[in-house]
């Protein structure tokens, strides 16, 4: 995700009762079959299917994601870390976010307004790897102004925006 300062933004879509219903469906389980949310909603298959369509051609649907969690796959630590770019560096920070959001353990950037400018959510195996993240990649890194760490304790995930 890039940072960009020019964004024109569309005009939001209108959603009904039925939209709101499909998008709660789908963030429950995005591989549930068009039948049998056909079948629940009480419309019929190919009406289902050309909402669903209707909302990605859209743009309300953006993509169908994989929940993965962290501690199966060694990766029992996770950690939120914010950071600030020095003010003579702000002309980097669009560099700056492309290459932290590929970096190894990096699951989610965020670019924010506010007294941080980045929300870096990480997933690593242990302290160790956090320590090594910020020592590589942003103390040594002569944009950034400071850094802040907390731990996750525990992470629920929102529910349906609608």
């Amino acid at each position: 995700m890039p940072v960009t300062t020019n964004d024109v933004r569309p005009d939001p879509v209108v959603l009904d009762e039925t939209d709101r219903k499909l998008l709660r469906m789908l963030g429950e389980n995005a591989r549930r079959t068009n039948n049998s949310m056909a079948t629940e909603l009480g419309i019929a298959p190919s009406t289902c299917l050309a909402r669903v369509n209707a909302l990605r051609e859209s743009g309300v649907i953006r993509r169908f994601t994989l929940d993965v969690d962290p501690e199966r796959i060694g990766r029992a630590l996770q950690a939120l870390i914010f950071v600030r770019i020095r003010p003579g560096a702000r002309h980097t920070m669009s560099t700056f976010s492309e290459e932290i959001r590929v970096q190894q353990g990096v699951t989610q950037l965020f670019f924010l307004g506010g007294t941080d400018d980045f929300v870096i959510h990480l997933a690593v195996r242990d302290s160790n790897d956090v320590r090594q993240f910020v020592l590589d990649h942003l103390s040594a890194n002569p944009a950034v102004a400071s850094t802040q760490t907390s731990l996750v304790f525990d992470h629920v995930p929102g529910g349906p925006w609608v």
